[in-house]
């Protein structure tokens, strides 16, 4: 359970494991939308948080701290999230996903900038305590990237203008 919670020993990275977390999970990323495409990304995203709650939940009994730093499982579940719209927009104009590489720097970026202000909603889900505050807090800020994501490409595409 410790090798899914660190992400293959990832969260043991230091300084600062979320940010490693959320940068490892960018190849993984990268590779399932080339073996599979936008429904695989999805795919895996499910199955990570499902993963990473139970992971959590198991290395975390007993624990005072509910949310240790090592534990990046929930920010792979929440960078994958914060790069739906570049998968999917990718996945719709038929194009490798490198080329909406400027998508791939907002997601990461904006998503990190969630995890570690946590508003609103944010915060909210990290305050539940357990496991799945842990992981879903990571999947709220993935929301808000991914739309906050959608906004910037609409403002380079001058869609928004």
């Amino acid at each position: 359970m410790r090798l899914i919670a660190t992400f293959f020993y990832v969260g043991l990275l230091r300084p600062a494991p979320g940010t490693w977390g959320s940068l490892a999970a960018l190849p993984v990323a990268y590779a399932l939308l080339l073996a599979g495409g936008f429904w695989l990304l999805l795919a895996a995203t499910v199955a990570v948080f499902v993963l990473g709650w139970i992971a959590t939940d198991r290395v975390t009994a007993g624990m005072v701290n509910h949310d240790p730093s090592w534990i990046v499982i929930d920010e792979v579940a929440g960078q994958w999230i914060a790069l739906f719209p570049v998968a999917y927009g990718a996945a719709m104009m038929s194009v490798e996903p490198w080329r909406l590489w400027p998508g791939w720097i907002s997601a990461f970026v904006v998503f990190r900038l969630f995890d570690i202000w946590k508003p609103g909603p944010v915060g909210w889900a990290d305050r539940q305590g357990g496991a799945m505050g842990v992981m879903l807090d990571d999947a709220i800020a993935g929301v808000f990237a991914a739309v906050v994501t959608i906004l910037l490409a609409g403002l380079a595409h001058g869609v928004l203008m």
